[in-house]
């Protein structure tokens, strides 16, 4: 190695361990297979579809922080999503081993259809095939929910007695991927297409998609080198999920795929959560395996290229203050006429889950989230970076905008709450940011709105710092 880039090398390790004195947070985490048996049924298409063969493993994978005062506990699953009971009887076990509150304990889903039934699902073809607003008790698989639940609380009970934490600094990234579309098309007239059954209008789609890719890093508080990987991004995992065959093969689809990329080139081992994807598809959906390797190790790419800017850019991108906080908000709705004669009620309640690493925000939702209201939530969030947890606090189907539901489409048609109450979802998290992250930061504005003055930051660094750029030397004369 010539001298210039030994120079160039040493600059780096001198900022990264000049940086190590501050904050640090504890953590542990574990992963479990939670696979169901080939032959199971598979939920996503149908109640019917029978697994004929295991492509991979389906996982749990945990992650539990300590910031001195507040524990927390993170956990995704491969699975398309849990009931609430299920949910509730889970996280309350989980939060009993770690010695925390139930609000500090969130479980997610990735969505993938290549996996079990851990939902009332019915696919009854005198109510139309899929829909599950006439779901019975029996449309699970019991078995299997059964060894899923008995498998995660062991799991927190190993992590809890036996865990080994380690001091790690906190870093996140946010970067734009190219991996995702909208599969509703909109007429003139405001009447949605599904473009999943109309491949051809793929090329006409133009609905929004949010296409962040959050990533949060635990490092090595020394040497910084990654030591655990959060990605965030939304995307029905459907991938995979190819005519025959790939339909009814056990997957993690394209999440599996991302973990294993930056698993096997970093050290790091990674979880994976979906944001907000009850419109958003793979450009390359239902197209097989190598679909889905393709999105997930592109993702697993821009990870890594956001964890080189993190470690380099220390300054940033590492959380001075990685305190911990969490929340569970509850809000009711009016429901929709089919489920107000399902349930025999004219209201129900849901569940909104907040968690906080420092600056980093995750809002667990109650069901499919369309992103159209995943983007609402980030931009009415005072955290510097707020992420969606999808299939977090219940499964209450599709949850899209009110003119989506004026529009039609298959997303509003198994829609329970009333569309009057979207707003209400969003401001009902909104606030509850808001009450977090004043409670984990009451020195920032003391009540007011803080604006950082920003005007002098450089957007790439500079030799001598900003001192030395045209612009402040010309202000200073």
């Amino acid at each position: 190695m010539d001298i210039s880039r030994l120079a160039a090398v040493g600059l780096v390790l001198f900022s990264v361990r000049s940086a190590s004195a501050a904050d640090t947070i504890k953590a542990a985490w574990f992963s479990r297979d939670i696979s169901c048996k080939v032959g199971s049924l598979l939920a996503g298409y149908g109640a019917k579809d029978v697994s004929v063969a295991k492509f991979d493993d389906l996982q749990l994978h945990g992650l539990a922080l300590d910031d001195g005062t507040t524990k927390t506990l993170l956990m995704s699953f491969d699975l398309l999503g849990m009931d609430s009971d299920l949910i509730g009887r889970m996280r309350s076990a989980c939060a009993r081993e770690l010695g925390v509150k139930d609000d500090n304990v969130l479980l997610t889903c990735t969505h993938t259809h290549g996996g079990p039934h851990a939902r009332r699902y019915s696919g009854d073809s005198k109510y139309g095939g899929n829909n599950d607003m006439y779901a019975k008790p029996t449309d699970i698989d019991s078995e299997y929910v059964a060894f899923l639940e008995k498998t995660t609380v062991a799991a927190v009970r190993e992590l809890a007695r036996n865990g080994c934490w380690r001091e790690c600094r906190v870093g996140f990234f946010s970067s734009q991927c190219d991996e995702n579309r909208n599969r509703r098309y909109t007429t003139s007239e405001n009447l949605a297409s599904f473009n999943a059954h109309r491949r051809a209008l793929h090329k006409l789609t133009t609905g929004i998609a949010d296409k962040e890719l959050g990533t949060v890093v635990l490092l090595d508080p020394e040497e910084y080198t990654p030591l655990y990987v959060v990605g965030n991004y939304a995307a029905h995992p459907l991938a995979f999920h190819a005519p025959g065959r790939g339909g009814l093969t056990i997957t993690a689809d394209y999440p599996g795929f991302y973990r294993r990329y930056v698993a096997s080139n970093t050290g790091a081992q990674a979880m994976f959560v979906s944001g907000a994807c009850g419109d958003l598809v793979p450009k390359d959906d239902e197209l097989g395996v190598n679909a889905a390797r393709r999105v997930g190790e592109n993702l697993a790419m821009a990870s890594i290229a956001g964890i080189i800017d993190v470690q380099r850019n220390a300054t940033r991108f590492v959380l001075d203050k990685p305190r911990l906080g969490a929340k569970i908000v509850k809000m009711r709705s009016r429901l929709r006429g089919p489920y107000r004669r399902m349930y025999g009620k004219e209201e129900a309640e849901m569940e909104l889950q907040l968690m906080a690493i420092g600056d980093i925000a995750f809002v667990g939702v109650p069901g499919e989230l369309v992103n159209e209201l995943g983007l609402e939530i980030k931009w009415h969030s005072p955290f510097k970076r707020t992420f969606i947890a999808y299939c977090a606090t219940d499964y209450f189907g599709y949850m899209s905008t009110a003119n989506q539901v004026a529009a039609g489409g298959y997303e509003p048609q198994s829609q329970r709450y009333a569309s009057r109450d979207t707003l209400k979802l969003v401001t009902t998290v909104r606030d509850g940011l808001f009450d977090l992250r004043e409670r984990l930061f009451p020195e920032d504005g003391f009540g007011d709105d803080p604006y950082p003055d920003n005007l002098a930051l450089p957007l790439v660094n500079l030799p001598g710092g900003i001192k030395s750029s045209k612009w402040q030397r010309g202000a200073e004369k």
